[in-house]
């Protein structure tokens, strides 16, 4: 079976910014860049003007054609690309889970929050980030690095935003998530900058003279820390001796810290515990507050 980054295309100008992000995506890891459409889902006018179409259409014809148009200018925009499409029947969600399960990453668009920063996802992708099994990327139209189409190619400060982002829990790593940063970075040839969070007594406030942990106790739990993510880090290290790693311990709410230290990032990478829920589509405070605050793509990776 063929190596895919698959894109899921609504018409929208997020998604056509995400399936630009995909193609680079999938020119860096040598694969097919796959895109979808689940033509169960309601049409927008935008996607109708995209498929140039000027009177109604069957869904699947429809999808067919919003596909083909895609393809056409990723084709112009990046000749070497290999690129499949494939019309996706039933409701969205389920049917871009199940198309996920056979590629390596799946590219979403989402809307931003307003200008300055932030993700708004729908009930599509808060669905499908929830419960599927593979790395999800979300992109946000005008992400740094992005371009919709048809229009011109993307940003001049693309090749700037260089440095992946990591947010790392040092309390439940997961090889999944880090595996996903360091290859990110790797194919990138992009320094990694690893954020987790520290020990609040090694940063203590105005009253510290007062409190119960002297400078000693302070400067000891510092150190647990950094040999903790010592010791996390030295095996990715090994395996990826070519990416420059740097780290930073922040205090505080990590998902606010982590969208502002990205800000200059070209992508963010989080994790996900992949553990199914019964009901809902809940997918963790931080990174709830990761897609609120972040102004770059955003990789969500599921984990056990």
């Amino acid at each position: 079976m063929s190596r895919t980054v698959t894109a899921g295309l609504d018409g929208s100008r997020e998604s056509l910014a995400a399936a630009d992000w995909a193609a680079r995506e999938a020119l860096l890891r040598g694969a097919t860049l796959r895109l979808v459409h689940a033509w169960g889902q309601p049409r927008r006018a935008s996607a109708a003007t995209l498929a140039g179409a000027t009177v109604p259409l069957p869904d699947r014809r429809w999808s067919v054609r919003l596909l083909a148009k895609a393809e056409v200018i990723l084709k112009r925009r990046h000749p070497g690309l290999r690129i499949v499409t494939e019309p996706l029947a039933g409701e969205p969600v389920a049917a871009l889970v199940t198309a996920a399960q056979d590629t390596e990453v799946l590219v979403l668009g989402s809307r931003g929050l307003g200008r300055a920063a932030g993700i708004l996802l729908g009930s599509v992708g808060q669905g499908v980030v929830a419960r599927v099994g593979r790395p999800v990327v979300l992109v946000r139209d005008g992400a740094p690095g992005t371009s919709p189409f048809p229009g011109p190619e993307a940003p001049s400060d693309a090749a700037a935003r260089h440095d992946v982002v990591l947010g790392l829990d040092l309390e439940r790593p997961h090889e999944a998530v880090l595996e996903f940063a360091f290859d990110a970075a790797s194919r990138r040839a992009a320094a990694l900058r690893v954020v987790h969070e520290g020990s609040p007594s090694a940063h203590p406030g105005p009253d510290a003279a007062a409190g119960t942990r002297d400078g000693g106790e302070a400067e000891e739990a510092a150190e647990r820390v950094r040999r903790r993510s010592m010791d996390l880090l030295r095996p990715w290290r090994e395996k990826y001796p070519g990416v420059e790693v740097t780290e930073q311990a922040v205090i505080g709410h990590p998902g606010a810290h982590l969208a502002d230290v990205s800000r200059d990032a070209a992508l963010l990478v989080v994790g996900r515990a992949g553990r199914p829920l019964p009901v809902g589509t809940h997918i963790g405070p931080v990174t709830q507050a990761v897609l609120r605050h972040a102004v770059v793509p955003v990789a969500v990776v599921p984990h056990d």
